[in-house]
């Protein structure tokens, strides 16, 4: 699914198509925001966004297997939550909550 899919699914439950274009992109400024500047988004039952630090390293060439020195960078990160995790593993299918 891309965002215009992702558009297109939520369009009827909001209204119309240009009402779900500015949700959709509203969620995402403010999620790519937040993590950008270092806070972390947690949507229970969904999961977590946050950013990661890559220390600087050495890595290989695998064609020709000399030495590559890579920078340390940041990175964003996502985390599922327990529900998605098992939405996902139920095939798609709701799963019942474990007693």
């Amino acid at each position: 699914m891309n965002k215009r899919e992702l558009v297109d699914a939520i369009a009827p439950k909001v209204g119309d198509k240009k009402t779900a274009t500015e949700a959709v992109n509203a969620i995402l400024e403010a999620i790519q925001g937040a993590v950008a500047s270092g806070d972390k988004v947690s949507i229970t039952g969904f999961g977590a966004f946050e950013m990661v630090h890559k220390p600087a390293r050495t890595a290989r060439n695998p064609s020709t297997g000399a030495e590559i020195k890579v920078a340390e960078s940041w990175a964003p990160k996502f985390r599922p939550g327990s529900d998605f995790k098992e939405l996902v593993n139920a095939g798609g299918k709701k799963a019942s909550k474990k007693k």
